[in-house]
Formats: structure tokens, sequence, C-alpha cells
């Protein structure tokens, strides 16, 4: 029998990635690959097995060997990238949504720090639909794509899961901050509303010793992360 309304229900995290893993089908500027997150192997092989049954656009979809270093076990679904690929996109989300009762699930595009709703006119501002608008999206300097806007960190890993953030470095424990918001200096600084922490300064010299050489600042329980003109706003769990 196959899955059901509900069946993965707790069971799928509610934020998937377009085009943050490397094709196995192809070049990068010709595949568009999702990518979901799951809690256990076999939900994740029953989401892959949905997906690659069910919708004869996908190329292929495929699930990883063990689980990750977040906790999680991905399913990578290919498609090939073309005008269609919002709607395609959209039909997936519809059926997995419906097995995990998820109604709003949300997108983050290639390690971007925010996700976005699912919907055909934001996956298509978003995602390239052909080789060259690929090729010009991925040169881009974007400050958004978390791994660019920790260039300055000498950290052995640095993953996103779901609104949290999490870097590791040798010989010291993972740091796990949550993301509220991002974007340019100004604006930033212009949405805080809660008061300069002037006690915060053993702990933003901890992050600075932990992450680089960013300009850090509380504020409540924000912690502004800045750098290059762009700042991410995040909280300590």
């Amino acid at each position: 029998m196959g899955l059901q309304t509900n069946d993965l229900q707790d069971l799928v995290y509610d934020i998937f990635e377009i085009d943050s893993f490397k094709s196995k089908m192809g070049e990068d500027k010709n595949i568009v690959v999702v990518s979901f997150a799951t809690k256990t192997k076999e939900s994740a092989n029953d989401l892959m097995n949905f997906v690659e049954k069910g919708y004869p656009f996908v190329l292929d979809a495929d699930v990883t060997s063990g689980e990750q270093a977040d906790g999680s076990y991905k399913v990578y679904v290919e498609m090939e990238r073309a005008k269609e690929i919002p709607e395609q996109i959209h039909e997936i989300i519809d059926g997995v949504g419906k097995l995990s009762n998820l109604p709003d699930m949300k997108f983050r595009y290639y390690k971007s720090f925010t996700s976005q709703d699912v919907t055909p006119d934001n996956i298509r501002e978003t995602v390239p639909l052909d080789t060259e608008a690929y090729e010009i999206k991925v040169n881009e300097n974007n400050m958004e794509n978390y791994k660019n806007f920790f260039n300055k960190s000498y950290l052995d890993s640095i993953e996103m899961l779901q609104d949290h953030i999490t870097f590791k470095k040798i010989y010291a424990d993972p740091l796990k901050l949550e993301v509220k918001d991002f974007g340019k200096t100004d604006e930033i600084n212009e949405s805080i509303t809660d008061a300069y922490d002037i006690n915060s300064w053993p702990e933003t010299i901890y992050l600075t010793k932990y992450l680089g050489d960013y300009d850090i600042e509380k504020y409540g329980d924000n912690i502004l992360i800045t750098n290059e003109g762009y700042t991410v706003v995040t909280k300590r769990n």
C-alpha cells in the first residue's frame, strides 16, 4: 500500500532547500536539486520512493547513506533546470505537505539565511531556470549565503537546519544560534527595538574568538553579527 495523507506527520522538516547540494545526474547548471530533511532513515526512504514514483518529471531521487551531522537524513530530488521548475516544485510540495501534515512549507535557496513561502512566483524569482541565469546567480558574491557571510571564520563546519545554524570547531563544543533576521546593516539597525546590553562584553568576546573577526553586538536577547555591510540577527539557544 502506498503512503497516505499524514503518514509522515512529525517526520519531515518544514523547510526544504533548493540548489544547496551538487547533482549526481549532471552539471549543476543543468539540474535543480531539491533537498528535504527527515528525522528518521525510514521516513527518508518513504519520502524518496513517494517522490520518485509519483512525479514523472523527477530524474532521480536518493537518500543519504547515514545520519547527517545535524541529526537529520537528507532526501535529494533532481529535475531538469527549465522554465517548468516553479510549477513542478510546487506540485511536489503539495504532495509532500499532505503526507507530512505541513500545509505551510518553506524553501531556502542555496544556503540562504532566510526561507520563503512556497509559491510559483517566489520560486520563479529566486531559482535560476536556465544555464545562463544559474551561472550568474552562483557567481554573485551574495552575503545572504551563510557560507559566504562567515568567510572570516576558521571552523570545521557550518550547517543550517530549519532556522538554526550550527558551528563546529576542533577542540570546542558546537555553537548553535537561531537565525531571526538578515539584511543590510542599516535596515537591521532600524528594526532593533531592544536596548544595547552593556553587560554582554564577555559573551561577545567569546563569540568573536569562536567565529572570527566580525562586529558582534547584543541588544536584549538579539546577537547581531555584521560583515561587509550585512547583518544577521541571531539568538543563543
